[in-house]
């Protein structure tokens, strides 16, 4: 009896200290996910009581929502742009400072601050001004004879404005590149270069293969990252999504569909649909790394 009732006082003990985390992620995540999900199949604007209306929300969605439509094309083409170039330029970075020098920490610690305060209301703000009529980017431009760039009234030039601020924020990306390329044992390029292997021919069938791994993890954690961006595409376009719906990121228009609009059950069924989205595209990759992971334990990708 007495070890039953230590047992019992001990467990008792662990569920207390992990009770805020169960009490957070019920209050704040669980719960709130099944609200949201009876919400996308009503009608509710925060004022009145939540209307039933099955699959209307999804059906106007898909068929009757041009607005919707091309915040998806906005999004995609964000996403499959910006997470690309922004996890090639982490990689040249890493592999530029893997090197043995007295300065890398700190040129480690300058490289990673984008990732810190890119997402911020102030940099947003920055990069605005930044890109602005009269701001460095098109001094820049002049000071070469080349014409300046309307940023602002470009639908096209506004894309890649907020492309360009999500290839910046690379940090955390080089980081965990920078990781892997420790992990990979100089002997390797050693023999490599006894055989008579170029850099090109190292990089491409030793480095790439045995960091493989570490590329699909960036490349998942990045691509649900850029689905999700908001604060940048709302702070510069004053949360119009201009110019032309340019910069109408799913994200963004999900926002004024729910807190300009009041169209919360709407705004509740393109949140699910995001999820299921982002869901379907994991998947797809994790099924697809089977031909181009490289598993040091398991011999290799198929």
């Amino acid at each position: 009896m007495a070890i039953r009732n230590e047992s019992l006082k001990t467990n008792l003990t662990g569920y207390a200290f992990i009770s805020p985390f169960i009490i957070g992620f019920l209050a704040f995540t669980l719960i709130p996910m099944f609200i949201s999900l009876y919400l996308s199949f009503t009608s509710y604007n925060l004022f009145t009581s939540p209307r039933w209306i099955g699959l209307g929300n999804f059906e106007k969605m898909f068929t009757n929502d041009p607005k919707y439509w091309n915040s998806v094309r906005v999004t995609i083409y964000y996403v499959f742009v910006g997470v690309p170039l922004r996890l090639a330029f982490a990689l040249f970075v890493a592999m530029v400072l893997n090197t043995a020098s007295r300065m890398v920490g700190t040129y480690r610690t300058i490289y990673y601050l984008p990732s810190i305060i890119g997402g911020s209301v102030a940099v947003s703000i920055m990069w605005r001004n930044i890109f602005s009529e009269q701001g460095i980017v098109n001094h820049f431009l002049m000071a070469f004879g080349a014409a300046p760039v309307n940023w602002f009234g470009n639908a096209t030039a506004a894309l890649g404005m907020l492309i360009t601020l999500s290839v910046w924020q690379f940090g955390s990306s080089m980081l965990i590149f920078l990781a892997g390329l420790k992990n990979i044992s100089p002997e390797m390029y050693e023999a490599a270069s006894v055989d008579g292997a170029s850099p090109v021919r190292k990089f491409l069938n030793i480095t790439l293969p045995l960091l493989s791994p570490v590329i699909l993890f960036n490349l998942i954690m990045q691509t649900i990252s850029a689905f999700m961006t908001f604060v940048p595409a709302y702070v510069i376009s004053k949360g119009e999504g201009g110019p032309l719906d340019g910069t109408m990121l799913y994200s963004l228009y999900l926002f004024r569909q729910a807190f300009m609009f009041n169209n919360m059950g709407y705004a509740a069924a393109m949140a699910w649909v995001m999820l299921i989205f982002i869901g379907i595209l994991t998947f797809v990759l994790f099924k697809t790394s089977k031909m181009w992971v490289f598993y040091e334990s398991e011999g290799g990708g198929r």
